[in-house]
């Protein structure tokens, strides 16, 4: 292959793959967040700033078996997370109408975030290549700055952990 021909298809293929955003880590700003949620309701991160702290539980996809999983653990032991001063969600990419059916089938009590443009997801650094977000749970500080990022979340005990994960940040209890 000749070196134009080979500078254009390595040209071609960095045209085409997304902007990846830097990858955020601890004691950065979290990207805010504006989000129609399955309870009706609207939600950003603004509103809580200054008010409680925030976890933000990425998942890649509604009615899938982990996921599933997941949203049953934070639904049947939400009591342990609810025992701390914070606001939690479960959020992915896939459409209202189906994470309202997805939270109905669950049981899920607390909203479930939709980002069917996938832009806060690409904020957050969790677009994996097929177009579902990553597993990923961010913890975000009264402040507004994330405190920690789970990337190895174990969705059967996921609330659980998550809890353990609040009273190890010394967040405020109730």
């Amino acid at each position: 292959m000749s070196m134009i021909r080979s500078l254009t298809l390595l040209l071609s293929l960095a045209l085409a793959l997304p902007a990846i955003a830097a990858e955020l880590k601890v004691g950065d700003a979290a990207p805010e967040f504006t989000l129609a949620a399955s309870d009706g309701k609207t939600y950003s991160l603004a509103d809580f700033r200054g008010k409680q702290a925030v976890v933000l539980a990425w998942y890649p996809r509604a009615f899938t078996s982990g996921c599933t999983v997941e949203c049953k653990s934070l639904a049947e032991n939400g009591h342990l997370i609810r025992g701390y001063d914070v606001t939690y969600f479960m959020a992915s990419v896939d459409p209202l109408a189906e994470n309202k059916r997805f939270a109905e089938e669950t049981g899920a009590d607390f909203p479930l975030l939709s980002d069917p443009d996938k832009t806060v997801a690409e904020a957050y650094g969790v677009l994996a290549g097929m177009g579902f977000a990553k597993r990923h749970t961010f913890y975000i500080g009264i402040d507004g700055t994330i405190v920690k990022i789970d990337t190895s979340v174990q969705p059967a005990t996921a609330a659980q952990d998550m809890a353990a994960t609040l009273a190890e940040l010394g967040i405020a209890r109730r």
